[in-house]
């Protein structure tokens, strides 16, 4: 029986929890900026936004330590929820950019049981 073959560098296994230190890694290697991010609900749906505004801009309104603690406290709801794999994916391979004015959206899939947790 040939053994399974090694994944990619930089490949996580699905259920690899997502660290802060990752997503700020990923953001700057995209995009060149430490973007904001959040967590919004609409219609009983659960997204997560790159918005346009980053740390780098001199009107941001948080400094290096705030923002730092923000993706800490993000990273743990993601992967509370489980859906560190989606948003790893999701921002590797999306072709769109953040723009001015306009968020990136990601509509996380979430497992039902979880889902019930964080929307009302």
């Amino acid at each position: 029986m040939p053994l399974p073959a090694d994944p990619p560098a930089g490949a996580h296994p699905p259920a690899t929890p997502l660290s802060a230190a990752e997503l700020l890694q990923t953001l700057r290697r995209r995009w060149q900026a430490s973007y904001d991010l959040q967590l919004t609900s609409r219609r009983g749906r659960l997204y997560l936004q790159v918005m346009w505004a980053y740390m780098e801009q001199q009107s941001f309104p948080l400094d290096a330590e705030a923002y730092g603690a923000k993706l800490e406290e993000l990273v743990a709801t993601l992967n509370g929820l489980g859906v560190a794999a989606q948003v790893r994916t999701w921002l590797t391979t999306t072709a769109d950019k953040p723009r001015l004015g306009r968020a990136m959206t990601l509509p996380l899939e979430l497992n039902p049981g979880r889902a019930s947790e964080f929307l009302l």
